[in-house]
């Protein structure tokens, strides 16, 4: 897992599961507590998810709540939104809507 940032962007390269959780998690984290603003986190180059990392994302996203930010998932690829349905944690994120093209 290689994370990216682009300012309180996370960007996500690779497949997230239980290996790379710990790295994940500690970058969302800091990312909380050394901003005001609300992290988004990109997930257009996540091929794969297993329900671990997911379960990891739902936790920083109650964290990130009840700190009074929103954490927000981007671009997440079919395999990552089959996962979230499978796992029944699809209502535990805040997923960013694709803009409607012409």
């Amino acid at each position: 897992m290689i994370i990216t940032f682009d300012g309180t962007t996370l960007v996500l390269h690779g497949d997230f599961d239980v290996r790379s959780t710990f790295v994940v998690r500690n970058a969302i984290y800091e990312c909380l507590e050394g901003s005001q603003q609300d992290i988004v986190v990109d997930m257009t180059f996540v091929e794969a998810i297993d329900v671990t990392a997911l379960r990891v994302l739902a936790v920083a996203t109650r964290r990130a709540t009840r700190s009074g930010h929103h954490l927000t998932l981007r671009n997440c690829g079919p395999s990552v939104r089959r996962m979230m349905h499978l796992s029944h944690l699809a209502h535990s994120f805040e997923v960013e809507r694709a803009a409607a093209t012409a």
